[in-house]
This record gives C-alpha cells, sequence and structure tokens, in this order.
C-alpha cells in the first residue's frame, strides 16, 4: 500500500508520521504535504499482545524497550519513512482540569496557574510538566483551541484548562522514540489528538467516545473546546473476553467475531448478545450520566456522538448506543480530514475510528511544516 501512494502522488520530500501507543496495540500514520493538503502515504496497526506473551486484543504492561521494538516492526512492516514524528500520550496518564481563576494578562497568568495549579495537583509541581489554555467564551463562530479569546478586560473571571503531566511518563515515551530513532517535536495527551481528527470544526456541541480496549474515554466539546472529561475503566478487551467466554473461543477469534456478528454460531447468538449488553450498558450508561450532567450546567443540548477507538469496530455499536443515548450516533471519519484514493475511501472510513489519535498527532505534526 505505502508503495501504491509513492507512485499515486509522487516521492515527497517532507513526511511526518504520527504515534499513538495504547494498551493493546500501535498505530501509526504517515502524512506529507502537497498544495496545502495533508496527504495519506500509509498507515499501519500492530497488537502488542505477543510482545508480553499474550493473545492480540488482549491490554499489555510492556517495558519502553518492548514498545520501541513493537513500534519499529509497525514502522518497517507500514512501509513508512518519516522519522519526523509526533506521538500521543494516553489520557489516563495526565491530568485534566478546568480552574476559574481572575481574568489577567498571559504574563500574569504564567505566574499564576502554577501557583494555583498545586490545589489540583496530587504530587510537588516540580515533578511535573505544566501547560494550561484560556478557554475562550461561547460565541457564534467556532474557535480555535489554546487561542487567547479571552482578554482581562472582559470578564472577571475565566476558566482555565490545565494540563499536567508526570515528568517520569514524558521520560518514557522520550526513551521510546529515542530507540526508535524518531525525531519527535511534541508529546501530545490523546484527547486532544481525537478532537483534532473526529470534531467537527463548528458551533455544535459534540461528544466524542473512545472506546479503547483497556478504557472508554468520553469527552465533550463545545466549539473545538474540551468541556467535560470521563473515563470508563471499561473497554472493547471486557466485551472480547466476555464474548470468548460466551462461545468458548479464545480472544484472538473473539476479537474476530466482534467485528462480524454473523460468525457466531445460531445456538450462541442470545446469549452472546446479552453478554455484550452488560459491558456496553455499563459504558453507555455512563455516557448518558456524563451528558446529563453537561446538560445541567451548560444548558445546552448534545447534538451527537461520535464513537471512535477500536470498540467502534463491534458490530451494530452505532444502533445501540442511539438507543441509550438517545441522540443521533455515528462513526468517526479521520481519515476524511486526509487526501487518499477515492477507491479506497469505504476501506478508511471503515478503519478510519481505530486510527482517530494516530491521525489527530499527524495532522498537527504536518500542520508544523506551514
Amino acid at each position: 500500500m505505502a508503495t501504491f501512494f509513492s507512485k499515486l502522488f509522487g516521492r515527497k520530500s517532507a513526511s511526518v508520521v504520527g504515534i499513538d501507543i495504547g494498551t493493546s496495540s500501535i498505530k501509526i500514520v504517515q502524512l506529507a504535504k502537497k498544495g496545502g493538503q495533508a496527504i495519506l502515504e500509509t498507515y499501519g496497526e500492530l497488537a502488542l499482545g505477543p510482545y508480553g506473551n499474550k493473545e492480540v486484543g488482549q491490554a499489555t504492561n510492556l517495558p519502553p524497550e518492548k514498545i520501541a521494538e513493537a513500534l519499529l516492526d509497525v514502522l518497517r512492516e507500514s512501509k513508512a519513512t518519516a522519522t519526523s514524528a509526533g506521538l500521543a500520550i494516553p489520557f489516563g496518564s495526565s491530568l485534566i482540569t478546568a480552574i476559574e481563576m481572575p481574568a489577567a494578562s498571559q504574563k500574569q497568568f504564567a505566574q499564576m496557574v502554577p501557583l494555583e495549579a498545586r490545589k489540583y495537583v496530587p504530587v510537588p509541581i516540580t515533578e511535573v510538566a505544566l501547560d494550561w489554555w484560556v478557554i475562550p467564551k461561547p460565541t457564534d463562530k467556532p474557535a480555535e483551541f489554546g487561542e487567547e479569546a479571552v482578554k482581562a478586560t472582559q470578564s472577571e473571571k475565566v476558566d482555565v484548562l490545565l494540563v499536567a503531566i508526570h515528568n517520569e511518563t514524558l521520560a518514557r515515551y522520550q526513551t521510546i522514540v529515542n530507540r526508535a530513532s524518531l525525531a519527535t517535536s511534541f508529546f501530545e495527551i490523546e484527547i486532544f489528538s481525537t478532537i483534532r481528527s473526529s470534531a467537527e470544526s463548528n458551533t455544535m456541541t459534540q461528544m466524542i467516545i473512545d472506546l479503547g480496549a483497556a478504557a472508554t474515554k468520553i469527552y465533550i466539546v463545545e466549539q473545538g473546546i474540551i468541556r467535560a472529561s470521563h473515563v470508563v475503566n471499561r473497554g472493547g478487551q471486557d466485551v472480547t473476553r466476555a464474548m470468548s467466554q460466551s462461545m468458548g473461543v479464545t480472544v484472538q477469534v473473539a476479537e474476530v467475531i466482534k467485528r462480524d456478528m454473523s460468525k457466531v454460531p445460531a445456538d450462541k447468538k442470545t446469549d452472546t448478545a446479552n453478554t455484550i449488553s452488560l459491558t456496553l450498558d455499563y459504558i453507555f450508561s455512563e455516557a448518558h450520566q456524563v451528558m446529563f450532567n453537561y446538560q445541567r450546567k451548560y444548558k445546552k443540548d448534545v447534538s451527537k456522538a461520535v464513537v471512535v477507538g477500536g470498540g467502534g469496530m463491534l458490530q451494530g455499536i452505532l444502533t445501540y448506543a442511539e438507543a441509550r443515548l438517545q441522540t443521533k450516533v455515528e462513526l468517526g471519519d479521520p481519515f476524511g480530514k486526509t487526501e487518499a484514493p477515492s477507491f479506497l475511501s469505504e476501506v478508511l472510513k471503515t478503519t478510519g475510528p481505530e486510527f482517530a489519535v494516530a491521525v489527530g498527532v499527524a495532522l498537527r505534526k504536518i500542520g508544523e511544516l506551514e
């Protein structure tokens, strides 16, 4: 596929790669820039289970050396050539919270935020890397995330999004990219990557449900700005395990069947459906509660929900989610923000939800070429 893309679009002088290291797999997306467009050159995914003596689809907790080995393997197998990279850090490895502060200038915020952060960060401030953004006030037009849309003269109080990542976490991922001989200009928390690739740039309020292997991340986004976030400690792996036990098959086989429920034997369809429902009911009841709390706090409806992540590949997930959330639900289409051969559009739409984070990272990285 990489060879095909190269022949179709010609040799690129500048390519970048976005990397998403999950608990069950590594995903990479390589983009190039041509005529102001992000051109998809190649992409790939590799299960991490076998690197930790587990089955495909199972979550792992591998040391940096093993992850670097897997990263090199997926880069080679997908024929990725870029060494300029960006990498996503798991949402669970960070602290993100909105805090209310007096309106001030950027210079004043730089002095005030570290002091205020001590109230929210459970470890010494010297042990974490801090970042922050003023959250723009709602307007009729979408705002770019992170811009200074609120001035001190406009309001006495403003909301500030505070982000903290432990230095040990940053060092761990730096070790991985060093061992893979990659040059990274940034590490980004996956929530921002997902929003960049999967949220629409308009004024509607959207919920993004990232069904990962070990956990489900739920975000509410308004005008590109995070308004709420929540983690559910259940994900696609729990569905796969439940199917494995219900059907008496291996986890690897259950992972395949999960994407094509027609392979479930007739005498096991009811039991399998009920087993899957136990996990999904819990996840979507949590999502519904997040939506309800947002609507109660801000007096606004959530226009739709977007499902991404490997769990989005579960057949029938959209119908199931719509029934539980009572709102429009659709699959994310991250590759829709890239240019690729038209005859691959259906394949990329099907595969896209799994690559939401990797595409989002690559889009940010390609933006650095401007």
